[in-house]
């Protein structure tokens, strides 16, 4: 490595990437929960541990969630028994989970090319605006990425390395893949699978694939995870075929699919997947086209079959894989494009410290450009959560702040409804108190006890209540679009 490759360089470096982690970390807990992804999870997680089903995820009690495998909700449940329910602890295992990824990149970076090389990769993916903001929500997409991108380290260390430890790779490989199943399911086989198929291929390493992985005693460690999989159909039988025929095919070849019994779809134009990276992977994606589209870097070619062995379109076929796998997709979101960033970062870092030979720009200037994108990124980041632990833009549906007011002034037995449409953030910090009720008849009851009962609805909503309806309410605030109300006395 020829940039960034002294101690004095290295160091500045080390303290930027320590102090991003340091910024992910004090503020998990800084801002509420986002509606709708980050209070669903938390809420599944939250209903686990009181209902102490580790089997069925539960959206609320007795309905299962079949949208998703369990691990994330698994780590936010554990997480809540040991820190309380709350922010921090909901979002604390995406924190842990990155930062093992990054350990995980940066040895791998470091054990190829050195440690300018790992440190290069390691601070790229910290501060790619997706991975940063993964980092620290509730979602499943980062158990996801710890899966691919241990199966994806292991498999090329597996097949490249000696023989006293490449077993060890091996078996790896397929516990990555036993995570996967439990993250998302069979889409995390498929964008591991199709990359090194593609690899393989190309690189004709067949034999290599062959004998050093031990696939017979692999796919019985991965098969393990299954076992949760029968053992939901079981509980909650229907479960194989919503998940399955649902949730991985009809929901990406049916842009108009009806069948979410979570939500909506996201229909998003064919391709549109492309564009989600190239706004996620901001600011390495515009640094990597441009670099890329300039002279003294045009003979820097990805697919370097003679940087190590095929490392190059490894790190390339991994890279585009969740987008060519997305391409064709009508229901898409934008954290699709995550399992292909780790690789990314390490192509930046292998584009930004090796440039052409024949036209380099002095060590000092390179060196100098990349602290500033870095530190711009981590200002820019810094600012954002700033922005968004003061309030001063509102989340979205987020009813913290209405449950807040109408826990200091309740009555004991009093009820909270919402009507017509109830976010689930109001289910979070109600801790399941929060009920909902769809049809105006049903609160006739409600009018006729002596307990002064409260309703929240949605401003647009407003229109749908009768003056009648209306007389027997007392309007007591509004927040974030939502109004609490009080029945008149």
């Amino acid at each position: 490595m020829n940039q960034l490759s002294t101690t004095t360089q290295q160091r500045p470096l080390f303290r930027l990437l320590a102090f991003v982690a340091l910024l992910r970390l004090l503020s998990l807990g800084l801002y509420p929960l986002a509606d709708t992804t980050e209070a669903r999870y938390a809420e599944i997680a939250r209903l686990m541990v009181v209902t102490g089903n580790w089997i069925t995820p539960q959206i609320e009690p007795g309905v299962p969630f079949w949208g998703k495998p369990p691990l994330s909700t698994w780590l936010s449940a554990i997480s809540f028994k040991l820190l309380g329910v709350n922010e921090f602890a909901a979002r604390f295992p995406a924190f842990l989970l990155s930062v093992v990824i990054i350990s995980l990149v940066y040895f791998w970076a470091n054990q190829l090319k050195g440690k300018s090389y790992a440190l290069a990769s390691a601070t790229i993916l910290a501060t790619t605006a997706v991975y940063f903001i993964s980092s620290g929500a509730v979602m499943t997409d980062m158990a996801l990425l710890s899966g691919t991108t241990l199966s994806m380290v292991s498999f090329y260390r597996a097949i490249n390395h000696d023989a006293t430890s490449y077993s060890v790779w091996g078996y790896l490989f397929f516990i990555g893949l036993a995570i996967s199943l439990l993250a998302k399911g069979p889409v995390g086989l498929v964008l591991t699978f199709l990359p090194l198929f593609i690899w393989v291929i190309l690189q004709r390493r067949w034999h290599h694939a062959w004998q050093r992985l031990p696939w017979f005693t692999g796919l019985l460690l991965s098969a393990l995870s299954l076992i949760w999989y029968l053992l939901a159909e079981i509980q909650t039988p229907g479960f194989l075929e919503y998940f399955f025929v649902g949730e991985h095919w009809k929901r990406f070849v049916d842009a108009g699919w009806q069948g979410d019994l979570y939500g909506r779809a996201h229909s998003r134009p064919r391709g549109m997947i492309w564009l989600y990276w190239l706004v996620s992977a901001l600011p390495w994606s515009l640094i990597a086209i441009i670099s890329l589209l300039s002279p003294k870097h045009r003979c820097q070619v990805l697919l370097d079959l003679n940087d190590k062995p095929g490392l190059s379109s490894y790190l390339f076929l991994w890279s585009i894989a969740p987008m060519v796998f997305f391409t064709l997709a009508g229901n898409i979101l934008w954290t699709y494009v995550l399992p292909g960033i780790p690789s990314f970062a390490m192509l930046v870092a292998q584009l930004w410290n090796q440039p052409c030979n024949t036209v380099q720009p002095a060590l000092s200037n390179r060196s100098f450009n990349f602290f500033k994108i870095t530190v711009g990124m981590i200002i820019f980041f810094s600012l954002t959560l700033f922005v968004m632990s003061t309030n001063l833009v509102p989340k979205r549906k987020c009813q913290k702040k209405l449950i807040e007011a109408y826990l200091k002034i309740r009555a004991p037995q009093a009820k909270l409804i919402y009507l017509y449409k109830r976010p689930h953030s109001a289910q979070f910090y109600s801790r399941g108190k929060a009920v909902l009720i769809d049809n105006l008849d049903k609160t006739k009851e409600l009018f006729q006890n002596e307990q002064r009962d409260y309703f929240v609805i949605r401003k647009k909503h407003l229109n749908q209540l009768s003056d009648q309806f209306s007389a027997k309410l007392e309007n007591l605030g509004e927040y974030n679009d939502y109004y609490l109300l009080i029945e008149r006395p």
